[in-house]
């Protein structure tokens, strides 16, 4: 199986590191041709992510990646990628991808000193490791089928809606596998368009 990983800018290297312990062989993507190669799903990891959504669209990718989600690529997103999956972001601002019926807080918990280290149950997974490095979180979920899968502190910070599974935190950084093993499962059952 492979899986793409947005590679423009971010934690991008530590999600290839787990999904390759896991048995998954990666590519990333850096430009517009590199959307030609096969791949079974796709990691939108943390970072910065203004500067993702600029770079998706100067680096001519962002068509495509958004045509790809909305035909049911399946799509893990951490941290900046949930902010590049949401509809919208608190305070009146358009999302960047928009393929995510969600409001999304950004840097919900402050700077970097904002950040923090918890355990808490995940819908279908049960208890794991999160890290929130600068993190959004989900405002508010949308009527349209969009799962709640965690929460901490009443703020919601891991959510599903159809192919895509996002999360407020970066699991990449724990020695937790068990969200990516979920997401390779994702991929794995993803029906053929």
């Amino acid at each position: 199986m492979t899986i793409a990983v947005l590679a423009v800018q971010g934690a991008f290297v530590e999600h290839e590191k787990k999904l390759e312990k896991l048995g998954a062989s990666c590519i990333e993507l850096r430009k517009a041709e590199d959307l030609a190669q096969h791949y079974d799903g796709l990691v939108l990891p943390g970072g910065e992510s203004t500067v993702q959504g600029k770079l998706l669209k100067e680096l001519g990718m962002y068509d495509t990646i958004k045509s790809q989600i909305e035909s049911g690529m399946p799509v893990l997103a951490t941290c900046a990628g949930l902010i590049l999956l949401a509809d919208n972001l608190e305070g009146g601002e358009s999302g960047h991808l928009q393929t995510m019926p969600v409001t999304v807080k950004r840097n919900a918990y402050g700077r970097q000193l904002g950040s923090f280290h918890t355990e808490a149950s995940l819908q279908g997974i049960g208890k794991v490791p999160m890290t929130f490095i600068r993190a959004p979180y989900v405002a508010e979920a949308g009527d349209g089928g969009v799962q709640v899968l965690a929460t901490v502190e009443d703020r919601i910070v891991a959510v599903k809606y159809k192919n895509q599974l996002a999360l407020a935190f970066h699991p990449e950084l724990d020695e937790n596998d068990e969200i990516h093993k979920a997401f390779l499962a994702m991929c794995e059952n993803r029906k053929p368009l």
